[in-house]
């Protein structure tokens, strides 16, 4: 009985929100699948292509009685459609003449004497007059909505435990209007912006007004990773880039070789006499779309466009993409975006039964005003802009600027939520979601979080077997101030650490942060030639279960550090502080840092004071962040670091020991290159001017674990080489598939290539040498000739796993050379 009236109520809730459905396959003579075919209600715009398998699913508000399907090589079906929703159809197309201004073909579509390239060719070449880019200053308004469902609903789902107690949230269901599958909205975020640009300028501003939230409005992981994956995009550039992927654009030079194009179809939209042009793929496995744009006949703009990715795109945990934009008619040649709307249906299998979670984002645009200047000073961005009114707007405001209403559905949202938190189940089951999303476990009583739990554990030959536990303070997302620190113990040297830090944001506009902190911990020292600020920061090979050969080189270190930072620009940091800390060897019958003093009893010292003053400055272009506290989350990864370090030892001061300087200078950055992937780019150099002992020198970071970790070089050993002046550069390229996907016989694993090189180059004077009197190592640098190492690897393994072979280049005769070593690492990438 149960599942009866669940049935009833899915058929309900399916056949209640659009006046006409209909969803099946469409099949050649023989019965194989007709992918890309034209699926349309007759006398309308309204319309898709079948996918990879044939199928298909169409829905509108207004009723229609006749759907045409069509394909170039059969024959033009028209359907009658007796009721307003009809499911699993089958519809047969026979081979027959189509459009008389295309040549009959099926397959790959020629490019010569095609009237499909022939119009996306003029509109290539008018794209420069369409759009906000053709005037000297424009401004809009938008609406920006960002919704997550639960998709793929049934009676089973609906009557599994795990909903027991909440089965009030199924009268939110609802049928998406692409795929015909019921959804459940569980997440909903409103927003609502001014935007001001000047093309003279090359400047633009985006002003927040109003933000509304529901869900998850107070987990930052999930709101950045909402912003990340929603960029804005360009259909008119080469490249469309979601998902750190780049898809070829069908409105492109690039896609005229990528894609097939077919004349279908001529009709008025909007008024305008238009025509319509479907595209697919000419190849499999590539980051591609299929679908179809309505294109004007006067000024030969895009006004409808609809790109769906295709099933063979090698792209993780995505089982379909689907984006709309509308165009709206300024003049005779000025085209503006209007709507946008993206899809993206979450799952972890492409089979079209699994379940998976939606998440779609509608944009509008409205109230275009053009030509009206601002002064310059107008688009200087605030460093860190916070208005808490922006989150309290009232009803009243949304209801005035909401650019589009809200459905039954989307309005209920709000209050589903809010009494689903007061299911004790969900907050449980929500509970557990944090701690795996951020690593903390969150205790409201007392306003900290106890972590992180991915730490708990660890081994290296000083301490064998080590524990930890530790804390922050939380209070919100956006504490001005933070308190954290941590207590470890080991078995084997039956030692206590701890570490504690703290810091305080005393102005949000320019980011003025005061911190200061303090560490007694084991280290593995010159994994890194740049430094590392985090005072709670820990290495990778410290604490890695497995490595090559003895990893017995590590340091007991006490650090004390205080630093004053501000941000005057956005993303222009500037830093000053100080750091003091002690270093001796935690292994010392194995590994020493001792070097000649004159002052000790023997002549030899083997402990190490300094202390350091440091300044720095550290410049992300591009770079978006989330939060408005004194700790903040990166959006995006795509922007470039530049980063300079000059440091100076004070000898004399807390009876430090050294004099010097040291100047250090950093630069990455990745680069999307088109369909080829992308590289990622590392040069630092830096010089130590002075003597001093081992600890304070700059060490070529080597790395005997067996996983990949960019920046260090697999194949050396810690403390191969060791330089007061070096010079670093890594290259790596993932070219995301794009090699493999020309392989028939590996095609279908959607593996992705990965190349690198990397090489060094460093000296150590001769007075760095004979300050240092190490225990089993000898003081060597790359000064000859350049270290370098290259790599080839393999990503994507089972969608998690990447694995590296690298390959050492020369000094293939020091002793205990490793000329070849594998690495491997997990992740979950798109």
């Amino acid at each position: 009985m149960k599942k009866l009236l669940a049935g009833i109520f899915l058929l309900f809730a399916m056949i209640t929100n659009a006046q006409t459905k209909v969803s099946g396959i469409v099949v050649d003579e023989s019965g194989a699948p007709v992918p890309f075919a034209n699926v349309l209600f007759k006398d309308s715009s309204v319309g898709t292509i079948t996918n990879d398998d044939g199928r298909f699913y169409l829905e509108s508000e207004k009723n229609f009685a006749t759907l045409i399907i069509s394909f170039v090589g059969y024959a033009t079906r028209e359907i009658e459609l007796e009721t307003k929703v009809t499911y699993n159809m089958e519809v047969v197309l026979e081979e027959g003449e189509q459009l008389r201004e295309v040549v009959v073909y099926t397959g790959k579509q020629p490019k010569k004497n095609n009237p499909a390239i022939d119009l996306l060719r003029k509109v290539l070449e008018r794209k420069r007059k369409n759009g906000v880019h053709g005037f000297d200053q424009y401004r809009y308004d938008k609406y920006e909505k960002v919704e997550f469902d639960l998709n793929t609903i049934d009676s089973s789902l609906m009557e599994s435990k795990l909903f027991k107690g909440m089965e009030f949230i199924f009268d939110q269901m609802d049928t998406s209007r692409i795929t015909g599958k019921t959804y459940l909205p569980i997440f909903i975020n409103e927003a609502f912006y001014e935007v001001y640009g000047d093309n003279i300028l090359d400047k633009e501003k985006q002003k927040l007004i109003g933000n509304k939230n529901s869900g998850f409005s107070t987990n930052q992981n999930i709101i950045s990773f909402v912003q990340d994956l929603y960029t804005d995009y360009d259909i008119y550039k080469s490249y469309i880039k979601f998902f750190d992927k780049s898809f070829v654009s069908p409105i492109s030079r690039v896609g005229i070789d990528t894609y097939n194009y077919v004349l279908t179809d001529s009709t008025y939209v909007d008024n305008k006499w238009c025509y319509n042009i479907i595209y697919y793929p000419r190849r499999k496995n590539e980051l591609t779309f299929k679908g179809d744009f309505w294109v004007s006949d006067t000024t030969y703009a895009v006004k409808k466009i609809n790109l769906q990715v295709t099933k063979s795109a090698n792209i993780n945990w995505v089982k379909e993409i689907y984006i709309e934009q509308e165009f709206d008619v300024l003049n005779d040649s000025v085209f503006l975006l209007t709507r946008d709307y993206m899809m993206s249906d979450f799952s972890l299998r492409k089979k079209e039964e699994s379940r998976g979670i939606y998440g779609k984002r509608t944009t509008i645009y409205d109230n275009y005003v053009f030509d009206e200047e601002k002064p310059k000073s107008f688009y200087n961005e605030e460093v860190d802009r916070f208005d808490a009114r922006v989150y309290e707007r009232d009803d009243a405001f949304w209801t005035t600027n909401r650019l589009e209403a809200l459905n039954k559905d989307e309005s209920g949202i709000y209050n589903m939520l809010d009494t689903l938190k007061t299911v004790p189940k969900f907050k449980r089951l929500y509970g557990i979601g944090e701690i795996l999303a951020s690593g903390y476990v969150e205790i409201d009583k007392w306003n900290m979080d106890y972590g992180p739990i991915f730490s708990t554990f660890g081994y290296n030959d000083a301490e064998g077997v080590r524990i930890r536990g530790g804390g922050r303070t939380y209070f919100g997302p956006n504490d001005m101030w933070r308190i954290e620190g941590f207590g470890a113990y080991g078995f084997r040297d039956k030692k206590f650490k701890y570490g504690i830090s703290a810091k305080w944001l005393l102005n949000r506009k320019n980011r003025l942060v005061i911190s200061a902190g303090n560490r007694r911990d084991v280290e593995q020292i010159g994994v890194s030639l740049t430094p590392n600020n985090d005072v709670l920061g820990r290495s990778y090979a410290s604490s890695s279960v497995f490595t090559v050969g003895a990893n017995d080189k590590l340091t007991n270190i006490n650090l004390t550090t205080a630093n004053v930072e501000v941000e005057p620009v956005k993303n222009l940091r500037f830093k000053v502080g100080g750091s003091f800390r002690t270093l001796r060897s935690a292994l010392p019958d194995v590994f020493s840092l001792d070097y000649v003093d004159p002052g000790s009893p023997t002549g030899i010292a083997s402990q190490v004071k300094q202390m350091e003053l440091t300044t720095s400055l550290e410049f992300t272009p591009g770079r978006r962040t989330v939060g408005h506290g004194v700790e903040r989350r990166d959006v995006n990864d795509e922007y470039a670091r530049l980063f300079v370090n000059y440091a100076k030892g004070v000898d004399g001061f807390l009876e430090s020991d050294f004099d010097y300087e040291k100047v250090q200078f950093y630069f990455r950055k990745p680069w999307s290159v088109g369909g080829l992937g992308r590289l990622y780019t590392t040069l630092e150099a830096g010089k130590t001017f002075g003597e001093v002992p081992l600890g304070l020198l700059s060490v070529v970071p080597g790395n005997q674990t067996y996983f990949s970790i960019f920046n260090t070089f697999p194949n050396l050993d810690f403390y191969e080489f060791v330089t007061d002046t070096y010079v670093s550069l890594h290259l790596e390229h993932n070219f995301n598939g794009r090699l493999f996907s020309r392989l028939p016989l590996i095609r279908k694993l959607n593996l992705r290539e990965i190349v690198g090189i990397r090489g060094v180059w460093g000296e150590l004077s001769e007075e760095n040498i004979a300050l240092n009197q190490p225990t089993n190592l000898v003081l060597r640098a790359p000064s000859e000739k350049v270290y370098w190492e290259y790599s080839f690897g393999i990503g994507n393994i089972f969608r998690v796993f990447r694995i590296d072979f690298n390959f050492r280049g020369n000094y293939l005769d020091l002793p205990d050379a490793r000329p070849f070593s594998v690495t491997g690492t997990f992740g979950f990438h798109f």
